[in-house]
Parts: structure tokens; sequence; C-alpha cells
């Protein structure tokens, strides 16, 4: 059986971070990561027995990157705070690592929104990797570089995405201060292309391609967010473009 490690990135998780400890207690390690949390989270992960480091935050790729360094098992598994392993897809775990077929593995997310999970919005994210020279690349919306094939797993990870309308907001202006930054800096240009078609396609794919439309009432309102934070993206280029932030 190879062994595992955890590996959960922090800032103010209080309220969420022992639950998802407690759902990969089956790991051999698991490694918090903390952006100098203020509201004890550093503290609770100490006392669940994690591996707790404290470095202060400058991209997501860093971060994780500085714990792969720290991690000691045969394989990885990344984990948010908000994040938790269900039995199945731990089942699932355990049985894949006992004669793994692939260096790494893509996991199934529905997002949480208004207080139901969409089953019908669901991201496939590559989060257990065998621990073979593997780095994360990008500011935001980190790519996670892995030597070999990639599989999917079946079963979910349960994944309390946006606490409400004004997180999920908050969380998507975040992420577009982020991508300007990267798109100032690779010298992209707005156009009228990027504010009208990139946000509508957003939203055509959220909801349409996607089926957003399948869950309801939330599917819709997910859509329209998603399509406002691409938009966000590009008014947020245009500031740094003509230096007004």
């Amino acid at each position: 059986m190879q062994t595992l490690s955890v590996i959960i990135p922090t800032y103010n998780e209080f309220h969420y971070l022992e639950d998802a400890v407690r759902s990969v207690a089956f790991a051999q390690q698991i490694i918090v990561i903390d952006s100098f949390s203020t509201d004890g989270t550093y503290e609770l992960a100490q006392s669940l027995g994690c591996t707790v480091i404290q470095r202060k935050f400058d991209n997501f790729s860093n971060q994780k990157n500085a714990a792969i360094a720290l991690a000691s098992g045969d394989w990885i598994l990344f984990v948010d705070a908000d994040e938790r392993v269900t039995p199945k897809l731990k089942l699932e775990i355990l049985e894949t690592l006992k004669n793994p077929k692939h260096a790494g593995y893509k996991i199934n997310f529905p997002h949480y929104f208004m207080n139901r999970f969409l089953y019908h919005k669901v991201d496939r994210v590559l989060r257990l990797v065998k621990n073979d020279h593997v780095h994360f690349k990008g500011d935001v919306h980190e790519k996670l570089n892995v030597k070999g094939s990639i599989g999917q797993l079946q079963h979910f990870m349960i994944h309390y995405t946006y606490k409400g309308l004004f997180h999920a907001l908050s969380k998507k202006n975040s992420y577009a201060w982020y991508q300007a930054g990267m798109a100032r800096e690779k010298g992209n240009k707005v156009t009228l292309f990027h504010l009208i078609f990139k946000p509508s396609y957003r939203f055509f794919s959220s909801y349409v391609l996607k089926k957003g439309f399948l869950d309801g009432i939330p599917g819709l309102a997910l859509a329209m967010v998603n399509a406002y934070g691409v938009f966000s993206r590009y008014v947020k280029l245009m500031l740094l473009e003509r230096e007004m932030k």
C-alpha cells in the first residue's frame, strides 16, 4: 500500500478546517500551510495533529509548492479547508492507491451555491498525484504539472464553494485582480470582444453547455455570477492599462 500526504492551504478557516482534517484522517500525513490566520486556524491545526507551517501568501502556486517540499507520502492529495472527502471517495482513493494506473487523478467537484449542491455544475480537477517532481504554475487558477498520464475518479469531493452571494462575488473580484495582473504582464489588451463576447460565452457555457439550467434558479444565478467574474477581469485589466489602480 502506498502512503498518502494531504496538503490543506488555509487562511482564517477556523470554522471549516476540523471537518476537512477529519475527512482525510486516513492519510499518513496531513500538512496545513497557513497564511498567518488571525482566527485561531493555526492553533486548531496544531491541536488536530497536523504538520503545520506558516508562510506569507504571495500566490497560490508558491504556497502549495512550499508544502509539497514537506510531503513524505508516495502520493499527494490536495484539499481546501472548505472541502470534504466523502466516505465513498475515501474508499475509491484507497483502492486506487493499491494499484495506480496513472500518475494523477482528477476528482469531481459539484458546486455549492444557495444552500444546495449543483450536481450539473461539476468541475473535474486534478487533485490526487504521485509525489514525483510535481509542482504548480500560475498565480491564480494554478495548474498542477505532473509527469505521466491522468485518470478520473468517479466519486465526488464535497466543496462548500460559496458561503453566499456576496462571498461568491467577493471571490470573483479577488480572482479577477490576479488574472488581470497576469494578463497585464503578458501584454494583453482589452477589446469589446473581451467585454461583451467572453462574459456572454461564459454564461452560455455555464447555463447551457454544462447544463446549469437543470439546477433551477441556483444554476441560473451561478451562471450570471460566472459571467460577471469574466467581465470583472477585463474591466480590472482596463484599469491597470490606464494606471487607475
